[in-house]
């Protein structure tokens, strides 16, 4: 041939120089398109493997064609900004089979789309084609049956993991440290396989890293700036197994088969995930069913008639639509991590797609999570149906779940019920976790301890829970606050006093709108009241700034009745202060915030009961100053205003 035009393809995988080399292709003049060359300078300036694999090809090109007898010119415009952002719609090659038109050129390629364009086109090219010879792959040296990864890292020793998943070792497999060129001769070799042969594909090329899938090994290829030394990692799959082969609880199998349809497989990295959802998927392959997969890279080791999907013009989003139009029964999700992925997992499973998703955690309860913030709450069991943790390559713990309306376990109070996901253990159904909204945030708490009946494993769950709720809420307006859980719907909350007046609001407005958000009734108490030591007593103390005075700063105080002479005075005046049927003297105020008993500092921290006609309204104690202060706005509060005389109709005694 007098002249032949060289496209990207021919000068990065080098069939072009070996061609030339060989004898089998003469010709006098090699035209290389200045777009070929400004492509593989972009793509070397970016740090793509491809560009520099490209650049030194063609230096390799250009000395072989002095050797015989060929001449490289290099020809054509600079491609322009406009250009390189449409080179993956086709501009670089259409730029490419302009200038073998123009010059009358043959065109050689080793892209398929570039050949049948060219053709068409009326340009005559030559496709060159090699098959690359699987054993002279320098990489598969240093593997044997029972490796699983290979590490290979400049300036170091070459490692090799050998075992099964839960139970392998990293073993030396060299005896020097490998050299950064040896590295870049075994990456070239990879990339050469990508444009000669179906069996390997680049499914990631980023700035230092890039990605291949040849045959059923991963190959990971990074390097600066992405990483700070030349590293390659190859991952094999050496264990293939069937369900059968899994020890699961009898009913297991029957649930995988009837009614799973929207499946989690979770745990750490090399516990052996994928081998289960390959398993799963074959299975599903087995029953009859219509199965494909979503992965990137794909290195499912799944049945052929099980078709693998990667990303559509890199999104999974993108591949949900052609998905939904093969009307799978089942789709086999590889690692679920981003928030589209999980989009995309939620969307397919709501559409009635039978979902395997695959996704990193630590534990079984992690993986629901991981879900929660990604999709709403309420959608959760109806995406997830069934969570399995693998530990070591075998099935450890399975739940299952289910939306109920009820009251969270550990409450005992009818107005707290809410809609709850319960998480219960597959083996026996026991509950082991619940998902429900507290105040503003979801939260999963776990109730196998609250569900056995212990204050102690009741307050470490929900008590605990709600008390870290609440100390968030007030440590805006004081980073000391503290927080007491007296009950399923009371807690108290200790404070500075100069923060108590802000905290309240005007009229108590601000306090009943942190109430409504908690869900909780609040006591505020401040640090000066409760003693300079910040000690706390077992029951709660309440009190409100200003709460003697109205809003004019009047008095409102009343004086009670002294119950054994039956005239008005202070109980801490009288030598006696208990009269004949032991109930407490007091002295009796109110405003329209606290109702106050005034018994005398003789007994301040006791605890006592506040009766009506022999009824206790409410249990409560009596403060540093001798007080029993009980705010207006509750249960008990209420109670003693619905008296027709309070301070007559009541008898206070001491509860221990």
């Amino acid at each position: 041939m007098d002249k032949i035009v060289a496209d990207t393809s021919v000068i990065i995988n080098g069939l072009l120089a070996s061609q030339i080399e060989s004898g089998s292709l003469r010709t006098d003049e090699i035209i290389v398109p200045q777009a070929v060359f400004d492509e593989l300078q972009a793509q070397a300036s970016n740090n793509r493997d491809q560009g520099f694999v490209g650049l030194e090809k063609l230096g390799v090109l250009r000395d072989l064609a002095g050797d015989y007898g060929s001449k490289i010119t290099l020809r054509g415009e600079h491609t322009t900004s406009d250009d390189v952002g449409l080179a993956g719609d086709g501009r670089i090659d259409a730029i490419i089979t302009d200038a073998a038109r123009q010059t009358g050129a043959v065109l050689c390629t080793s892209d398929r789309v570039q050949n049948l364009t060219a053709k068409a086109q009326g340009v005559e090219t030559v496709f060159l084609h090699d098959v690359v010879k699987r054993q002279s792959l320098e990489f598969l040296k240093f593997f044997d049956a029972g490796t699983m990864s290979v590490h290979l890292k400049e300036d170091q020793l070459p490692l090799a993991k050998r075992g099964s998943p839960g139970s392998f070792e990293l073993a030396e497999i060299g005896g020097e440290p490998l050299e950064r060129k040896y590295l870049e001769t075994i990456s070239t070799q990879i990339l050469d396989t990508v444009n000669a042969t179906e069996k390997s594909t680049v499914e990631i090329s980023k700035e230092g890293a890039t990605v291949v899938q040849y045959e059923d090994y991963r190959i990971a290829i990074t390097h600066p700036p992405f990483s700070e030394s030349f590293e390659i990692t190859i991952v094999h799959p050496i264990v293939r197994m069937s369900l059968d082969d899994y020890e699961m609880p009898p009913n297991m199998m029957e649930r995988f088969r009837d009614r799973a349809e929207g499946i989690v497989i979770s745990g750490s990295p090399g516990s052996g995930k994928s081998t289960l959802a390959s398993s799963l998927g074959n299975f599903y392959h087995g029953q009859g069913k219509i199965v494909k997969t979503f992965e990137s890279p794909r290195d499912l080791q799944v049945e052929s008639g099980v078709t693998q999907y990667s990303k559509l013009e890199g999104s999974f989003d993108n591949s949900a639509d052609i998905l939904l139009l093969v009307r799978p029964d089942y789709t086999i999700f590889d690692e679920v991590r981003r928030k589209e992925d999980f989009e995309t997992f939620a969307d397919l499973r709501m559409t009635g797609v039978g979902m395997v998703g695959v996704v990193h955690a630590n534990s079984p309860i992690d993986a629901i999570q991981r879900f929660i913030g990604k999709i709403e709450m309420g959608m959760i069991p109806n995406v997830l149906d069934t969570v399995v943790f693998v530990r070591d390559g075998k099935i450890d713990t399975v739940y299952d779940l289910e939306l109920m309306v009820k009251v969270p376990s550990g409450m005992t109070e009818s107005d707290l019920a809410r809609p709850v996901i319960v998480i219960k253990n597959f083996a026996d159904g026991a509950p082991a976790y619940e998902i429900y909204t507290f105040g503003e945030e979801n939260v999963i708490v776990p109730v196998s301890a609250a569900a056995s009946g212990g204050r102690d494993a009741h307050a470490s769950g929900v008590y605990g829970l709600a008390g870290e709720k609440i100390l968030d809420v007030f440590k805006k307006y004081d980073r000391k606050a503290r927080v007491e859980v007296v009950s399923d719907a009371r807690a108290k909350v200790i404070v500075a006093k100069k923060h108590k007046a802000r905290i309240i609001g005007k009229k108590g407005a601000h306090i009943e709108q942190i109430e409504k958000m908690l869900k909780m009734s609040l006591d505020i108490v401040t640090r000066e009241e409760m003693g300079d030591d910040g000690s706390t007593s077992d029951m709660p103390e309440h009190d409100v700034e200003g709460e003697d005075h109205d809003d004019a700063g009047r008095d409102t105080r009343r004086p009670g009745r002294d119950r054994r002479s039956g005239t008005r005075g202070r109980a801490k005046n009288l030598t006696d202060d208990v009269d004949e049927h032991n109930a407490l003297l007091f002295d009796f105020s109110m405003n329209r915030n606290i109702i106050a008993f005034d018994v005398g500092k003789k007994y301040q921290t006791k605890n006592v009961e506040i009766r009506a006609f022999d009824d206790v309204i409410v249990t409560s104690w009596v403060n540093k100053k001798g007080v029993i202060k009980i705010p207006t706005r509750t249960r008990g509060g209420r109670a003693i205003l619905d008296l027709e005389s309070p301070e007559d109709d009541i008898t206070i005694v001491l509860a221990d």
